[in-house]
């Protein structure tokens, strides 16, 4: 009995998943500016890089391996940044448990905080808490519940870990 409960949770977990990313909404061209305290996602290679919206065309997120082989703190960078070039859309939460303005101020009290780790406290977990008043993260709970999906993405993060190190490494060559 407990495995069917199990089960069920897992395909829970799922639908929240599926229905997530189907309610994404992409921004449009360059007028197209998010609410204040929006949750903000970007797809990357295997997975998704989370943020807040604070207005003026910046995001507060976990830097987390975005951008570097060692993790990055919380901290406020241009919505351009935050895209690193990929399509932003903005994830719909219908009953969040903080306004917009209050969202951004929880987001702000956490600038700088380095506490970055993968399984209990990333770039998601961070989004949920400034919205929602608690941390989690669908991925994980995906990865955790689905195996093949847990390689799969932890392969892509690996595979891009290594790029930013060739990455940094470029630059450091070029720069001397």
């Amino acid at each position: 009995m407990n495995r069917d409960l199990q089960q069920s949770g897992s395909e829970q977990g799922a639908n929240r998943a599926a229905a997530y990313a189907s309610a994404d909404v992409a921004l449009g061209g360059s007028n197209d500016e998010p609410a204040l305290g929006a949750h903000l996602i970007t797809q990357r290679r295997g997975y998704e890089h989370h943020g807040i919206y604070a207005g003026n065309g910046k995001v507060i997120h976990y830097a987390g391996f975005a951008k570097s082989a060692h993790r990055g703190p919380v901290e406020e960078v241009s919505l351009e940044q935050f895209a690193d070039g990929h399509v932003v859309a903005v994830r719909p939460h219908p009953f969040p448990k903080f306004s917009g303005e209050q969202t951004v101020l929880r987001a702000r009290t956490r600038l700088g905080e380095n506490h970055y780790r993968l399984l209990t406290n990333n770039c998601e977990h961070f989004c949920a808490w400034c919205l929602l008043g608690e941390s989690r993260s669908e991925q994980v709970h995906e990865c955790l519940t689905h195996p093949r999906a847990g390689v799969h993405a932890l392969l892509c993060l690996v595979s891009a870990f290594v790029g930013n190190r060739m990455k940094i490494g470029h630059a450091v060559v070029n720069a001397v």
